[in-house]
């Protein structure tokens, strides 16, 4: 298996069936319940009224998935296929405006979306590296493993957070069985964005 990465600026349009093609042409609503299937984690067949209860509020779970305090992620829906949200400098929870579009899209698909916090989180940026991102991204694809409840993953990483999501791809997501692809949205350095800018200035 060779799961690919993929970048946002690419010029082609998205398959007419894919979860994401239904999010980037705004096709998605809030209307209706999803009721689950085999492709739960829970194996369960009740109802599920979805992902998003109102503006900027979200249904799921919120876990541990480290040693460390500031190691928690938080999912929507109840299914082993997974999409982890990879936020930039400062970034948290709901950290961008498509996740509650993403969120539902994906519950139609029987996909979970997680969004996690790491040491470099919010105030945290200073104080981490991006070895240290993607070792705790790591730690969390582990959780998922080491529960069974991950069949198919895809992770989406977006401004720095593609350099974090870079360097575990090459030895850790090609070798995994469940990966599938790394989207990398707005892949730019914070910082090599700041030093063109101030050469632009001199």
């Amino acid at each position: 298996m060779n799961p690919s990465v993929s970048s946002s600026s690419s010029t082609s349009s998205p398959s007419s069936g894919s979860w994401f093609s239904g999010v980037v042409r705004g096709r998605s609503d809030r209307a209706g319940s999803v009721k689950m299937g085999s492709d739960s984690a829970s194996g369960g067949s009740g109802d599920f009224s979805g992902p998003v209860v109102r503006k900027n509020q979200f249904r799921g779970v919120l876990f541990k998935y480290g040693p460390k305090p500031i190691q928690v992620a938080f999912k929507t829906g109840d299914y082993r296929q997974q999409v982890i949200f990879i936020g930039g400098l400062t970034d948290g929870f709901l950290a961008t405006e498509y996740l509650e579009p993403l969120a539902i899209a994906l519950d139609k698909e029987k996909w979970s979306l997680v969004q996690l916090l790491m040491s470099s989180s919010y105030n945290g940026y200073g104080t981490s590296s991006l070895k240290q991102d993607a070792m705790e991204v790591d730690q969390l694809i582990s959780y998922f493993i080491n529960k069974e409840i991950l069949r198919e993953l895809y992770c989406l990483a977006i401004v720095l957070a593609a350099r974090t999501l870079y360097i575990i791809y090459a030895p850790m997501l090609h070798a995994l069985e469940q990966s599938r692809a790394a989207i990398l949205q707005a892949p730019v350095s914070d910082r090599d964005t700041e030093q063109l800018f101030l050469k632009q200035l001199l």
